[in-house]
């Protein structure tokens, strides 16, 4: 992804969800994927897909169980 592409991207993310701390950042292997963080905490990564000139991009984000409040 472009770095234009990641501001647009990112600023989706900021105004969808409400939150101005979500960052994206370039990943070390170059893919077409970039990483989604909340200030520090990484929460997952957007992949691109440009199929035939229909862009998209998705989100994926693993939840770990030990993460998950208590029941």
């Amino acid at each position: 992804m472009i770095d234009t592409e990641i501001q647009r991207v990112e600023r989706y993310l900021r105004d969808k969800f409400g939150n101005k701390n979500i960052k994206l950042r370039d990943r070390a292997q170059s893919d077409g994927s970039v990483e989604v963080s909340i200030g520090d905490e990484f929460i997952g990564v957007i992949f691109k897909d440009d199929e035939e000139g229909d862009v998209s991009y998705d989100f994926h984000m693993a939840i770990l169980e030990i993460d998950l409040p208590e029941s």
